[in-house]
């Protein structure tokens, strides 16, 4: 899955010279939490809601409030936006988008396209909804936790078990974390089992893979 798949495209700007007050209002105007930094057309930094909250209890400290209200109104955007602003690019995926938020510790990056420009934003919201869509869970059905030995074949060979019983399947996500060598873990999103048929399936399956958990989603 690609960033310019889920990433958003009316991007919501804000200009260098601006205020610190403008962009508390375009945030909350438009319920959004990051606003790329513009000079001239150009991709100059970053602000966040986080930004300006630091901004404000910082300064609320040692100012009155009439005090604080007018600072809020002259401090322009450039004295407090994040630079280099941290972006990714539209044909990245969402794995490496995920990654590199993680890494930063930030909640969001602006998407460039293959020119530089500012095409959309990418937030963690978007990842959460991107890693929904692939999981399937939207689709409900029965989760199957296994753990497989990583040779060719292993996966199909399960599969193949719960097609027998009228299993359909939804999604399949594999991970090598936490297994020994020669090892993964492979979760399986399967619909049209039939629940009563659900623990029979698990006996079978213990015959050939260690079975880590199964999940009904039809019963939540």
């Amino acid at each position: 899955m690609l960033v310019k798949e889920w990433m958003s495209k009316n991007v919501i700007t804000i200009d260098i010279n601006d205020s610190m007050n403008t962009a508390t209002q375009l945030l909350k105007e438009n319920n959004i939490k990051i606003l790329p930094v513009l000079e001239k057309g150009n991709l100059k930094g970053i602000i966040t809601d986080r930004d300006l909250k630091r901004a404000s209890a910082s300064d609320a400290n040692s100012l009155e409030i009439h005090e604080l209200l007018y600072l809020l109104s002259t401090l322009k955007v450039e004295s407090i936006m994040s630079r280099p602003a941290i972006t990714v690019f539209a044909n990245q995926t969402m794995e490496e988008t995920a990654k590199i938020l993680l890494e930063n510790k930030i909640s969001g990056a602006a998407v460039l396209d293959n020119n530089g420009e500012l095409a959309g934003i990418i937030t963690q919201t978007d990842i959460f909804k991107a890693f929904i869509s692939l999981s399937g869970i939207r689709k409900r059905g029965v989760l199957i936790a296994l753990q497989l030995s990583d040779k060719p074949g292993a996966i199909m060979e399960v599969t193949n078990i719960i097609r027998k019983f009228d299993g359909r399947m939804i999604s399949i996500l594999s991970s090598y974390n936490n297994v020994k060598d020669g090892f993964r873990k492979v979760y399986l999103r399967m619909f049209g089992i039939p629940k009563e048929r659900l623990q029979e399936l698990q006996k079978v399956l213990e015959e050939k893979a260690k079975v880590l958990y199964i999940v009904d989603h039809r019963k939540i």
